[in-house]
């Protein structure tokens, strides 16, 4: 995934770990726990940049955290993946808090029903976790299956959002 369009970033401390959110001109386009599996390296000069967006997603995190904010509204840059990557990235999108699917259930979501690999793997490559919740997708029989930033992580997150 290419992430040369980042304009600035940010370090920010959560109740699960530090993690590093980013923005592009168009939106933000990465949020990754620190040591998350697919967390490009940005480039240092990126971390003193200001950023208006930056400072609107760390107050709506510290909110989403507290249980204070139930939805997202920050606009979100996903063009750095794939055209398939980027329909299952926003069909993720649609899956409401304390709810979770099945591979199997998003996959026939962007009507590609017999890619649930594929479509895991574009879950894995989410570059907005959290805000784009990959979290809320499960195994088939219910089990907590792969999650880029940990499995302790995802747990936390569907108990936070009240979905087990």
């Amino acid at each position: 995934m290419n992430f040369e369009h980042v304009r600035a970033a940010k370090r920010i401390h959560s109740s699960l770990g530090d993690m590093v959110i980013a923005a592009s001109n168009s939106g933000l386009c990465g949020l990754w726990f620190d040591g998350q599996k697919h967390q490009p390296g940005l480039h240092d000069k990126l971390f003193d940049r200001p950023c208006n967006l930056l400072t609107i997603v760390e107050a709506q995190l510290c909110a989403w955290f507290s249980g204070g904010l139930k939805r997202f509204s920050i606009d979100l840059d996903l063009s750095a993946g794939t055209s398939f990557q980027q329909a299952v990235w926003h069909a993720l999108l649609d899956i409401p808090r304390g709810q979770t699917i099945s591979y199997a259930t998003l996959s026939a979501t962007i009507n590609r029903p017999k890619a649930s690999r594929a479509v895991g793997a574009a879950v894995g490559r989410n570059p907005v976790s959290l805000i784009v919740p990959c979290h809320r997708v499960i195994g088939s029989q219910g089990a907590l299956t792969g999650y880029a930033g940990g499995l302790e992580r995802k747990l936390a997150l569907l108990k936070l959002e009240a979905a087990i």
